[in-house]
């Protein structure tokens, strides 16, 4: 009970100050507390290292670039301060895994696929902050086709590189914390290399869930391709053109760190 409470004032105090930093709404920030706590309570310091390591990275990411990306705004759903849909969305799966390793304190999968979650996620939004600001023009992932900037499901070499070093970042954490966790199933390099593919798997499955199934509108003022609904950045009303309806921006997040979490717990099962 004394480490949930010490989680709580944690997991308080960096939600008061990424709302006041403005990186998270107050919605945001009151998921943030939740999630915080259990994995911070629940899971300890090294747990808190991957989930401040993503927070983190990522918010940093959004401020540097946000003028860049300034003429993107009307592709995204919403911005770049997270509700609480967005942060469970992010880090619900990493809570979850957290929870399951006070069920299986001397097991070593809960914190694999905490980490590989965290570094779906984190490879994730690298792509989507430094992909967009790349010279050249996406191509979806499912056909090959040449796209417009912030199109979901669209990707780019530079989008994959950035993927890459957003999951290779929660790894390196992974590894850093591992030793004192004591995880024998994997040698460290192992590790790294399976948090860090898991990840980059996860993004880019979160890119073919964009490409298919996500709900995408249509603005007919601004003749442009958007996730924003009812309305566009213009106040004109968009029509949906594709995806399932349900699908929006949060569950292909969500989906993208299960999809991370269940890539490398296959890889264990694989290794074992």
């Amino acid at each position: 009970m004394s480490n949930l409470l010490l989680g709580f004032l944690a997991a308080l105090v960096i939600a008061f100050l990424a709302y006041r930093a403005r990186s998270l709404s107050k919605s945001g920030a009151a998921g943030a507390v939740l999630t915080g706590t259990l994995i911070f309570g629940v899971g300890g310091w090294q747990w808190a290292v991957l989930l401040l390591g993503f927070f983190i990275s990522s918010s940093l990411l959004t401020r540097l670039f946000s003028k860049q990306k300034t003429p993107l705004n009307e592709k995204f759903e919403k911005g770049g301060q997270r509700d609480i849909a967005q942060v469970l969305a992010n880090g619900g799966i990493a809570a979850l895994f957290a929870g399951l390793s006070f069920l299986s304190p001397h097991e070593s999968w809960p914190w694999i696929g905490f980490a590989a979650s965290l570094a779906a996620v984190n490879a994730d939004t690298w792509a989507t902050e430094l992909g967009v600001l790349s010279n050249h023009p996406p191509r979806l992932i499912t056909t090959g086709k040449q796209v417009e900037r912030g199109t979901s499901g669209g990707i780019s070499l530079s989008g994959t590189l950035a993927a890459a070093g957003g999951a290779a970042f929660i790894a390196l954490l992974t590894v850093l914390c591992t030793p004192s966790l004591s995880v024998p199933s994997l040698p460290l390099p192992v590790l790294f290399l399976v948090v860090t593919t898991s990840g980059l798997a996860g993004a880019l499955f979160d890119s073919f869930l964009g490409a298919t199934v996500q709900a995408i509108y249509h603005c007919p003022q601004c003749n442009k391709e958007t996730e924003k609904h009812p309305l566009h950045t213009c106040g004109t009303p968009t029509h949906q053109i594709r995806g399932w309806k349900w699908m929006n921006n949060d569950l292909v997040n969500l989906a993208c760190a299960l999809a991370g979490a269940l890539v490398a717990l296959l890889s264990l099962l694989g290794a074992g």
